[in-house]
């Protein structure tokens, strides 16, 4: 007499307590949404206690107000002259943009270079310290002397205040590939290109984007430090000028406005790296974390 086998779980299914298979949990917006705001709460609790001490501080009248504005001023001020700094937020805004784009593209290529020729690391490497030393607040006034008080200077400043981060990383993330993997590609045929395309780019992906978000918030200071020097608009303008004028509330408000400006630059790449690199370990340590 044949013996029927019941139909048990399928192997490497969730199981209950009982037995029986678990149902598997579904991940959708919902769950994104929760997680999202999860990893919000704290950073904004944080931003609100702040708040809500500039504000008693500056109701008690324990610093003048030509010294530290309130936030009900600041806010007025910001919302007075909104079209003042529109205007120049966005020049401001689009010479960080071409900046960080520039080293992001410039920096990548020259870790690659020197990744597959150690002679050019040999020769570039001490020049791009040595560049990285040297205070771009004191060879600003050189580029505005060879390029004018056009938007040029400030984007090669916000080029140079960005691009360090990214060649050390971009050289340290494709260094960090396996050398017992780069011998088996090489062993199967694969080509250069196609080993840099398929193993060393993609490993180099977490360590470059750190690099990245560094950068982000660099390119910001470089293009305001440009405009410190030498311009007739951007927040670096706009700050010179509220100075000059003992402007608190104007100098207040474009600061928070170029703080905001590096966190949108660095959530930009964050998302990037959600999207890139979901399978790092740090994502997973991230998910986990927030899930928690």
């Amino acid at each position: 007499m044949a013996v029927t086998a019941s139909a048990g779980p399928r192997p490497g299914a969730p199981t209950s307590g009982s037995g029986s298979p678990r149902p598997t949990r579904f991940r959708g917006p919902t769950f994104s949404a929760r997680r999202t705001a999860a990893s919000l709460w704290r950073p904004l609790v944080l931003v609100a206690a702040l708040l809500v001490a500039w504000w008693a501080v500056t109701a008690t009248e324990l610093v003048a107000p030509y010294i530290l504005p309130s936030p009900g001023d600041t806010w007025r001020t910001a919302q007075e002259n909104a079209a003042y700094l529109a205007e120049n937020t966005w020049v401001t805004t689009w010479e960080t943009v071409i900046g960080f784009l520039i080293a992001a593209v410039v920096g990548e290529f020259v870790a690659v270079m020197m990744v597959y020729s150690a002679s050019l690391e040999k020769t570039v490497y001490p020049l791009i310290l040595f560049a990285q030393v040297v205070p771009k607040i004191a060879i600003a006034p050189l580029f505005i002397v060879w390029l004018g008080f056009g938007p040029s200077p400030k984007i090669l400043i916000a080029v140079l205040m960005a691009f360090f981060p990214i060649v050390i990383s971009g050289l340290a993330g494709l260094r960090s590939v396996d050398p017992e993997i780069l011998e088996l590609t090489s062993t199967m045929g694969a080509s250069r290109f196609k080993t840099f395309m398929k193993i060393r780019f993609p490993a180099s992906l977490p360590q470059l984007m750190s690099g990245l978000k560094v950068a982000a918030t660099l390119a910001v200071t470089g293009a305001v430090v440009g405009e410190f020097v030498g311009a007739n608009e951007g927040l670096g303008y706009v700050i010179l000028q509220a100075n000059g004028n003992v402007d608190t509330a104007m100098l207040f408000a474009a600061l928070i406005i170029m703080s905001v400006l590096g966190i949108v630059l660095f959530a930009i790449i964050e998302i990037a790296e959600k999207l890139l690199i979901p399978w790092h370990s740090s994502r997973r340590i991230t998910k986990s974390a927030t899930s928690a």
